[in-house]
C-alpha cells in the first residue's frame, strides 16, 4: 500500500511515476511529483520506481493572474 496525496492506493511491483499518473488519470499539463518528500524530475518519471509504503504527492500547477 502507498499513499497518494494522503489517500491509500494499492501498490504493485514495478510501479513507476508514469504508471501511477496513468492509473490515477492525472492528465494535467504541469505536474510536480514528490516521493517521500523528494522531488522527482519529469525526465525520470518513466524510471522512478515507487516502493511499497512510499508517500507520494502529486501536485498540478496552475497559472493565473
Amino acid at each position: 500500500m502507498i499513499k497518494v496525496n494522503g489517500r491509500n492506493f494499492e501498490w504493485e511491483k514495478n510501479l513507476t511515476v508514469t504508471k501511477l499518473l496513468q492509473k490515477k488519470n492525472y492528465t494535467f499539463p504541469s505536474i510536480v511529483v514528490q516521493i517521500n518528500g523528494k522531488f522527482i524530475p519529469q525526465a525520470q518519471y518513466e524510471t522512478a520506481l515507487i516502493n511499497d509504503g512510499d508517500d507520494v504527492k502529486v501536485i498540478h500547477l496552475t497559472s493565473g493572474g
